[in-house]
């Protein structure tokens, strides 16, 4: 098994015990992402569409240090605070998923890292 972990300073620390995505017989498996700016360290949460935005732009830059993109997503895991939410973050999930849609589940949860309002998680194949 060939096994690296993946880590850039364009996204956020992980601020527990994990990586940022790992990537094993290139297959990447990166770990949800909040909408920490890398920058600041802080939360974006204006409104939830900039939350969304951020959080992509955070799975974005995890690809980008393990040389892919959106098309090489196969799966991912979306954890919203209240499914009120789903339309909202669904549109900016389209900007960065325009065909070849990965599977996908969306589910509402109880509470989030640092308050979140959205995470999501990607499962990535080269």
């Amino acid at each position: 098994m060939e096994k690296r972990i993946i880590t850039t300073q364009n996204a956020p620390a992980p601020i527990g015990p994990y990586s940022q995505a790992v990537l094993v017989n290139g297959t990447l498996y990166c770990s949800g992402q909040i909408a920490i700016n890398p920058k600041t360290g802080e939360m974006s949460q204006e409104n939830i569409v900039q939350e969304t935005v951020q959080v992509m732009e955070n799975i974005k830059a995890v690809l980008n240090e393990a040389d892919m993109d959106f098309s090489h997503v196969v799966k991912t895991s979306i954890f919203l605070s209240d499914m009120a939410l789903f339309q909202e973050v669904n549109v900016v999930y389209s900007e960065y998923f325009t065909n070849d849609f990965p599977a996908r589940e969306t589910v509402a949860v109880k509470g989030l890292p640092k308050n979140a309002n959205v995470e999501i998680s990607v499962v990535a194949v080269k």
